[in-house]
């Protein structure tokens, strides 16, 4: 047959592996040649010109790229930014190098290295959610959403009434839904912020019968910590807070207390970033820092990059291209992009004709490695969610390395 050229992605070690095995290497060459296959460009930020400059000598003299802010050979600014590129190979080499150094590149060289282990993918696990579990990893979990308020942007006081939001979680349920989501308060544009009695009263009636009647976990949308010990000693099984336990000081002591698995979300006032995803995963460290500080296990911490929230519509749009950079906080990852304005800007569309819009940005979400996805369309959003997975979450072959 005539000879043919074609470019592969190898998106990690192991991929790397059984692609240099099915050509036929040996065992001993598919080891030595997997960390040369695989590519990564991380981004450092407020870096020194003296930790720069060590960095910049030992990446280019492993073979590796580097790109500094001018002024840093001469220490003319103060702080800068520095691009690492290079092969697995390369950043294993420049690692063992920086842990023999001063000036803080050793602590430098373990986190570049937790960064760079994140990436190579999440495994399968089961996540205790007080006494409910979910499987993360395996397929993308569909969350249904549950607004039991008067004034939410989509569904506003459809499901107010208690029987009625009950009713809806059953048939949520039916349709696929992994999760339920319980919301008292509306987020939209221009909301009312509402009293923590008000929210009580609102949604203690409806998740008493929800933890009595539905079998899968529900998740109560608060960022008041007095509803959310209120909730979690009636049975709910996670938290989500849309400000990462920085509303209410006491929020990372009640989700400690309990044990309970915690979604956080990005959130902020305004719109003004220095760096836009850098600044986002910046946020999520700095709550994982609180909720760690209080007890939280690291392994019950959901991220969320808040879609529709402290970002303008192109904002929100890089971020849904950007998504993957989340990986490298190797924790699980929510997406909230059901119906929302990103979509209706877009396509100039109200919010009970966007259906289509929200399917595109699950399966974006999902291509990117999202693991759970908030919708209001369940039955549709399932089908979207299971079609995508089968095409993007395929399990690698073991290859003849005897590695996956």
């Amino acid at each position: 047959m005539p000879v043919q050229v074609w470019n592969i992605e190898v998106k990690n070690r192991a991929q790397a592996l059984q692609e240099i095995a099915a050509v036929g290497a040996d065992r001993i060459g598919c080891r030595l040649m997997a960390p040369k296959a695989v590519h990564r460009v991380l981004k450092i930020s407020g870096l020194t010109p003296v930790q720069a400059n060590v960095l910049k000598q030992e990446m280019l003299a492993r073979g590796g790229e580097v790109a500094v802010a001018r002024g840093v050979v001469e220490h003319a600014v103060e702080k800068t930014d520095v691009l690492l590129m290079g092969t697995l190979k390369q950043f294993d080499a420049l690692l063992a190098k920086l842990k023999m150094q001063p000036f803080g590149l050793s602590a430098l060289a373990e986190e570049i290295r937790r960064v760079l282990q994140n990436l190579e993918g999440r495994p399968v696990r089961r996540l205790d959610c007080r006494g409910r579990e979910l499987v993360l990893g395996e397929r993308t979990l569909v969350m249904g959403i549950l607004n039991v308020t008067p004034d939410s942007f989509s569904d506003g006081g459809r499901f107010y009434d208690p029987g009625r939001a009950l009713e809806h979680a059953h048939r949520m349920v039916e349709d696929g839904a992994d999760i339920i989501d319980l919301g008292g308060e509306s987020t939209r544009p221009g909301y009312t912020p509402v009293t923590v009695e008000e929210e009580m009263r609102r949604v203690i009636p409806v998740l008493e019968r929800l933890v009595q009647e539905i079998p899968v976990p529900i998740s109560v949308d608060t960022t008041k910590a007095a509803v959310a010990r209120e909730a979690l000693e009636i049975g709910a099984h996670i938290i989500n807070d849309q400000w990462s336990l920085r509303a209410d000081p006491e929020m990372a002591a009640v989700v400690a207390r309990y044990d309970a698995p915690v979604i956080f979300m990005h959130n902020q006032e305004g719109t003004e970033y220095r760096d836009l995803m850098g600044d986002i995963i910046r946020f999520f460290r700095e709550s994982i820092a609180l909720a760690l500080e209080a007890g939280i296990n690291l392994e019950k911490i959901i991220i969320d990059p808040g879609i529709g929230f402290g970002k303008t519509v192109e904002q929100n749009l890089e971020v849904m291209s950007r998504l993957s950079e989340l990986a490298c906080l190797g924790l699980p990852v929510l997406l909230g992009t059901s119906r929302k304005s990103m979509i209706g800007k877009t396509l100039n569309l109200p919010a009970d004709q966007r259906m289509e819009g929200t399917a595109a940005t699950v399966a974006i979400g999902i291509a990117a490695g999202v693991d759970i996805v908030r919708v209001h369309d369940v039955k549709e959003m399932v089908r979207v969610a299971r079609m995508t997975d089968a095409m993007v979450r395929r399990k690698p072959a073991r290859c003849a390395c005897g590695e996956e």
